[in-house]
């Protein structure tokens, strides 16, 4: 699974890359054209509870090319953004690091997550959740299990 945040660095999006805990390895690493395909520089990590995780900040506006290598094999990501096929005639898993649309919500883009509350003197628009935050959370929750589900 791939999770996209709102990074603390300017321009950047926070990635978190996860694995299984099911996926039996000793070592699994990122590689990818973010880190110049080297094979040991972005390694996971295996949780408490199993699951293997790797967080990157990453510039937005690009998309990356990447895969897996868990103990020397190469595995492509069919669940993240797309796909392409490389010069080895396998596939690279494809990262898009555009800024998700609720965060560049403006009256143009008006979303169904968000209510327009008031135009400020300057003539700023100011937009307010509909949803509380621990909402959200819970209708996110909701959609990721669904989405689990539907996938098998």
């Amino acid at each position: 699974m791939i999770c996209k945040t709102k990074s603390p660095k300017p321009n950047h999006l926070r990635v978190m890359f996860e694995l299984p805990a099911c996926v039996w390895a000793d070592q699994i690493y990122l590689v990818g054209d973010f880190n110049g395909w080297d094979q040991t520089a972005t390694p996971f990590a295996q949780g408490r509870d199993g699951v293997w995780r790797v967080v990157l900040d990453l510039p937005t506006g690009r998309t990356y090319q990447f895969r897996y290598l868990i103990d020397g094999n190469w595995q492509t990501d069919y669940h993240a953004d797309g796909w392409t096929t490389n010069n080895y005639g396998t596939q690279n898993s494809l990262l898009s690091t555009v800024l998700p649309q609720e965060e560049k919500v403006g009256p143009e883009q008006h979303s169904l997550i968000h209510e327009q509350v008031e135009t400020e003197p300057q003539g700023k628009t100011t937009y307010q959740p509909y949803l509380s935050p621990a909402e959200m959370v819970t209708v996110a929750s909701r959609i990721r299990k669904q989405a689990d589900r539907a996938a098998g």
